[in-house]
């Protein structure tokens, strides 16, 4: 009879378990990062790249950076290379010039440096295993790291993170620099979003604008293959269900922002008017601020503007080749952090690894935990 008694308690612990390791790869997980600095600085420095790759949609999880390379690699093997080298470059450059240990540990300098390498091979018109891109794919992704470092005591000033704003100079710069008709490294003239009324029309396919609402999310990463795209989204949500909920909602937003002014079809069915949407709505909704209803709605409202700066800026930008990259949305969340009214400034968290699920209270509540653990 004991034997019988036990028996069923055992599945349960099973699931506990199972339960614990999963939760065990969720959040920043600070308890892994801690123990990674005993280890070998090759084996740091795989902690720190996967960081970095996941810090390009604002998540600081390793578990979710080598679930988006993996679906960087399923997509494209040549991109994921492009990327990781320009990740790795611009890493070890702010290892090299001496940068906090902190903030390199944390993917701070290698997000921008394999953002800049993914777009210099999706504008590059040499096609695939161009080995010749990887050289300004490299230096690009250096650069980042020193426009970053002389951008961060100028934000510092304000309260400003330095966010993208390395990766869209350097790409704006590289592209300006070596044009569509240069013989060693030729690259695709930019289309603005919004297409002439002679080759615009207004039927729609609604499996495919639904889809591309989901593919918004992918192109943060100049990804637009749907499978890829949803192993992006699970390694969202297992860093945060609200930053993955707020994804979704912004890349819906920008989609909607994109119908209003009728832009192009193929930009609505690929995602590109929505991932500007989803950067702003992800940033204010779930990771600048602390998470409330009031702003839930201001996380909408910057969706709308960062898609509608996105279609603007690419309008303009497109008259001479140029993309908008994520220009929109940088700008766009940087004018929120700096508004100064009670009912937005009073909810602004401090930037950091932790997922927003760590404040959702109320600001007094999370200053008095902090202030509970400060060491003595």
């Amino acid at each position: 009879m004991i034997p019988a008694e036990k028996s069923p308690q055992r599945p349960t612990g099973l699931k506990q378990q199972l339960l614990q390791k999963l939760l065990y790869c969720t959040g920043d997980m600070q308890h892994f990062h801690t123990h990674m600095q005993d280890q070998a600085i090759s084996v740091q420095l795989l902690e720190w790249s996967l960081r970095g790759v996941s810090s390009v949609i604002m998540v600081d999880n390793p578990v979710s950076g080598a679930l988006i390379l993996t679906a960087l690699t399923v997509s494209s093997r040549w991109q994921a290379l492009l990327g990781s080298a320009g990740l790795l470059t611009s890493t070890i450059t702010a290892i090299i010039i001496g940068h906090e240990r902190q903030e390199v540990s944390r993917g701070q300098y290698g997000y921008n440096g394999m953002l800049v390498a993914l777009l210099i091979g999706v504008f590059s018109s040499a096609g695939d295993w161009y080995w010749w891109l990887l050289l300004p794919a490299c230096l690009a992704g250096a650069t980042t790291t020193f426009v970053s470092s002389g951008l961060a005591p100028v934000l510092d000033k304000w309260d400003l993170p330095v966010s993208v704003f390395p990766f869209n100079t350097v790409l704006l710069l590289y592209l300006a620099c070596t044009g569509t008709h240069n013989p060693y490294y030729p690259n695709f003239p930019a289309l603005p979003l919004v297409a002439p009324l002679s080759t615009n029309n207004t039927q729609l396919d609604m499996p495919q604008l639904l889809k591309g609402v989901v593919l918004g999310v992918g192109q943060i990463y100049a990804c637009d293959a749907l499978g890829p795209t949803l192993i992006i989204l699970l390694a969202v949500l297992i860093f945060s269900p609200v930053m993955a909920l707020h994804a979704l909602l912004g890349s819906g937003i920008g989609t909607l922002a994109g119908l209003s002014v009728a832009v192009r079809q193929d930009a609505l069915y690929s995602g590109l008017s929505g991932f500007n949407g989803a950067l702003g709505c992800m940033a204010v909704g779930g990771l600048l601020f602390t998470f409330n209803w009031r702003i839930h709605v201001f996380s909408i409202v910057c969706a709308f503007l960062s898609s509608y700066a996105d279609i603007a800026f690419s309008n303009v930008l497109a008259s001479v080749g140029l993309p908008a990259s994520s220009w929109a949305a940088t700008l766009t969340v940087t004018l929120m952090l700096l508004v100064t009214g009670r009912a937005l400034s009073s909810y602004r968290i401090p930037t950091g690894p932790k997922s927003p699920e760590h404040y959702l209270h109320t600001p007094n509540q999370w200053a008095e935990d902090n202030t509970d653990c400060s060491p003595v």
